[in-house]
């Protein structure tokens, strides 16, 4: 048999499972204190604060002139001349463009002949009738008397009423013929185009020397607008639409001033929507003065509607607060959770809200000025920076 192994003393036994035990639990300590410390680090808290608000939505928008004229001609022919430039002020009569009127003169003039020569016809028949009832006069006479014979009565008074009848065509005819006359002087004045309205020629679509053609629809020569006022189209989503109303004051600013604001009330809402990108957006029309003329066709705009405002009231950051969920029995839907940093430890505090934008919300009820508040970016950035537990410790 071999011999068997001598047995360690028990205080070196003792002393193996004592020294692991320490080694186990300091780091435990050391893991517990390195969490401790890692989450609840040195919060960024915001105070509580007084200041205005305002809610608002937002839209872009497209700036056009509210009353404009597209101006056209009724007539084919050549464009002769055209009295204005781009930028011209116009008033309402203004001669602005001519068109050839050889063709309409030459109708005028043919149509003029035909009626001067069926009023002579008229006057021919008229003289003819005159006649024909004398003799009808003598043979209703000779009949009377005996003297005369009833077919010779009979066919003068037939030709009597032939007379008549040809009388009543001609007139017919004269007056198809000044109806005639009419268009075509219609016509003959169409070739002088004329401002429809006071404004500013904004742009000229033809040119001189070229061939409009008004048979199928009416070719555009240029346009006027009105840039006293214009409108602002802008369009806004479906979901923020209700809250838009007639009536409601907007401001809106420009690509080109950013920092000019203008003013102005909403005057009609669209009820036909368009869908860009499968979004569905409905147009909403602003009025706006434009006496200095800093706004100009085409310049884009976002507009801000007013919602609501406050002025001199608690606000804090829209990340701190918390709203509980609705339905529950006895809330209030401005009610929220806001974290507040007291003697150095975060409490949950119930409060109630009011208006709100993209960054801060009023609170009503719950908070004083000067109180810090932590927002729940700083509460995730806190959770995350945990280390993990050490293996075998839970």
């Amino acid at each position: 048999m071999l011999p068997l192994a001598p047995r360690r003393p028990l205080w070196r036994r003792f002393g193996v499972l004592a020294l692991t035990a320490a080694l186990v639990l300091g780091g435990a300590y050391w893991w517990s204190r390195g969490r401790e410390t890692a989450a609840v680090p040195a919060l960024q808290t915001q105070p509580v604060t007084r200041g205005d608000i305002e809610q608002q939505v937002t839209a872009l928008a497209v700036i056009e002139p509210k009353t404009y004229v597209d101006v056209g001609t009724q007539v084919s022919g050549l464009l002769r001349k055209i009295h204005v430039e781009i930028g011209d002020e116009v008033k309402k009569g203004l001669l602005l463009a001519e068109i050839d009127p050889t063709v309409y003169q030459t109708r005028v003039l043919g149509d003029q002949a035909q009626l001067d020569n069926l009023k002579a016809q008229l006057a021919q028949q008229n003289a003819q009738l005159d006649l024909d009832r004398l003799r009808n006069d003598r043979a209703q006479k000779l009949l009377a008397s005996k003297a005369g014979s009833q077919d010779a009565a009979d066919a003068t008074s037939a030709t009597v009423r032939i007379g008549e009848a040809k009388v009543d065509a001609l007139k017919a005819q004269i007056k198809q013929t000044e109806a005639t006359l009419d268009g075509d002087l219609a016509n003959l004045g169409y070739t002088k185009i004329f401002a429809p309205m006071d404004g500013t020629v904004v742009s000229i679509d033809a040119r001189e020397g070229g061939t409009l053609n008004a048979n199928m629809t009416a070719p555009v020569i240029l346009r006027v607008s009105d840039l006293d006022t214009m409108q602002v189209k802008a369009q806004v989503a479906e979901a923020d639409i209700p809250k838009v109303k007639v009536g409601m004051e907007v401001y809106f600013t420009t690509l080109g001033m950013p920092d000019r604001r203008f003013t102005a009330k909403v005057v009609q809402i669209l009820p036909t929507p368009e869908t860009v990108n499968d979004v569905v957006l409905y147009s909403v029309l602003i009025d706006v003065p434009n006496t200095e003329r800093l706004l100009m066709t085409s310049m884009s705009a976002q507009v801000f509607f007013r919602l609501g405002s406050a002025s001199d009231v608690l606000v804090v950051p829209v990340s701190a607060v918390r709203p509980l969920s609705r339905g529950r029995k006895g809330e209030a839907k401005d009610e929220a959770i806001v974290r507040v940093l007291d003697n150095g430890a975060v409490k949950e505090r119930r409060v109630r809200t009011g208006l709100a934008n993209r960054t801060m919300i009023e609170v009503r009820e719950g908070l004083k000025e000067g109180e810090q508040v932590v927002t729940t970016a700083d509460l995730a950035r806190t959770e995350r920076r945990m280390p993990p537990p050490p293996p075998g410790i839970m």
